[in-house]
């Protein structure tokens, strides 16, 4: 090869290295606003992660640079590769999006979580997730990508406002831990949002300045108003032998969200079939066993379900059943499963309780009951079903008002409440 040769190809291959470095520097410069949690995912049925993974992505719908931050999926050993190079945002994988139903827009990042076989408490202490993301994740990887962080990890809003870094702090549970004074009143705590009226006086009651805090209903995600007219149909024929309506129930399988309560119910609607979506295993065992104790015949268990089959499941029922019970979870539990059933169209009964007692003035809701009363769930279900005929494409006044509570307009909402100078900048 001549020597022009060579200085061209060493020439072409300097400027692929220059452009590598500089799509290198690019992407290490692009402030994110980032969404953590310290869980592992994907974990099918955790309520809490579908918040998290929706939340995300319904900032990166708006047009943000967003990042979901989560702990690896597989535990690794601890070696100097993943300690040098621990965040590696990337696209979400298949098995994230599908689970998720996420739109394509969102980056994630995996964090290795050490696997240690040594006995060593200071090493173990050392490599805990905690100690990892405080002292070294976040000061050296993640803070450089931050614009704003968004997490319902105290520790790593902590984390990041020790850092310079603003936050966001979602909280959906009572507890009693107080707040740190010291990061509650500092400027860089932006806002802090919870679910729930009774959340919100918990946490003042903790420390947190009133004036920081703010109630925003979750979201749900837009796939559930794609009608699914076929699918639709198909659940029809698979799960209607000899009954003549279709009662469904979409969520965790837990006495005090009402499953055992919707059997009882099962009991007196021998006209209808009860198909209950969602559980693991060990749940979804252990409620047929139940079943088959009660002699239940028309009942079925359908164990967890995408996102992608969930919506055609709603929209084939007669009526959606949301029977949760009285008791401390009932004053914060947050209407995920609530805009689901919404946006499907198709005639809801629920329980009231404290968390949902708001929603009975907007007529959006077929039938209420008292909690804790399956005489009383049983006959508002026949009401409804007498007074609130099957349509396959739904009914449109659910449809429109549901809208409002998107991930996309909750995410909208909430940069509402964050300075300008601090806000993560829309992508080009």
């Amino acid at each position: 090869m001549s020597k022009v040769g060579i200085m061209v190809q060493v020439g072409r291959a300097s400027e692929e290295t220059a452009d590598s470095k500089t799509l290198s520097t690019n992407s290490i410069m692009l402030k994110h606003y980032i969404f953590f949690t310290r869980n592992v995912m994907p974990q099918p049925g955790a309520a809490h992660l579908v918040h998290a993974a929706n939340s995300a992505d319904g900032m990166a719908n708006l047009g943000y640079p967003s990042l979901l931050i989560h702990l690896s999926k597989e535990p690794s050993a601890l070696n100097l590769t993943n300690l040098l190079r621990p965040f590696q945002p990337q696209a979400p994988s298949e098995e994230l999006i599908n689970l998720y139903n996420l739109r394509g827009k969102l980056k994630v990042a995996a964090l290795p979580t050490p696997k240690l076989k040594s006995t060593s408490k200071l090493l173990k202490k050392a490599t805990h997730p905690s100690t990892l993301i405080a002292k070294y994740y976040f000061p050296i990887h993640i803070r450089p990508a931050a614009q704003i962080v968004h997490s319902r990890d105290w520790n790593f809003v902590e984390s990041a406002i020790k850092c310079g870094v603003p936050a966001i702090y979602e909280h959906h549970h009572h507890e009693e831990k107080q707040f740190d004074p010291e990061i509650v009143q500092n400027p860089l705590l932006q806002v802090a949002v919870t679910v729930a009226d009774s959340v919100r006086e918990s946490m003042i009651q903790n420390g947190l300045p009133a004036d920081k805090i703010v109630k925003l209903h979750s979201g749900f995600n837009s796939v559930f108003l794609n009608r699914q007219p076929e699918q639709a149909a198909t659940w029809r024929k698979q799960l209607l032998t000899n009954e003549q309506y279709l009662v469904v129930y979409a969520g965790a399988l837990l006495p005090f969200k009402g499953v055992d309560l919707l059997l009882d119910v099962a009991q007196q609607l021998t006209h209808a079939h009860f198909a209950f979506a969602g559980g693991d295993e060990t749940q979804v065992t252990a409620y047929k066993q139940l079943a088959i104790e009660k002699q239940l015949r028309n009942v079925t268990f359908l164990g967890h379900l995408s996102h992608t089959s969930l919506p055609g499941l709603l929209q084939a029922a007669d009526v959606l059943a949301h029977p949760h019970c009285s008791g401390p979870a009932s004053t914060f539990t947050s209407p995920l499963k609530l805009f689901d059933y919404l946006a499907s169209g198709t005639p809801i009964v629920a329980t009231e309780i404290t968390s949902l007692v708001e929603f009975k003035s907007c007529n959006a809701i077929a039938g209420w009951c008292e909690p804790d009363n399956p005489d009383s769930f049983a006959r508002c279900i026949q009401q409804v079903l007498e007074t609130y005929p099957r349509k396959s494409e739904g009914y449109s006044h659910m449809i429109d008002y549901v809208q409002q509570f998107s991930w996309e307009n909750r995410a909208a909402k909430l940069l509402s409440y964050v300075k300008d100078s601090m806000r993560p900048v829309l992508l080009q």
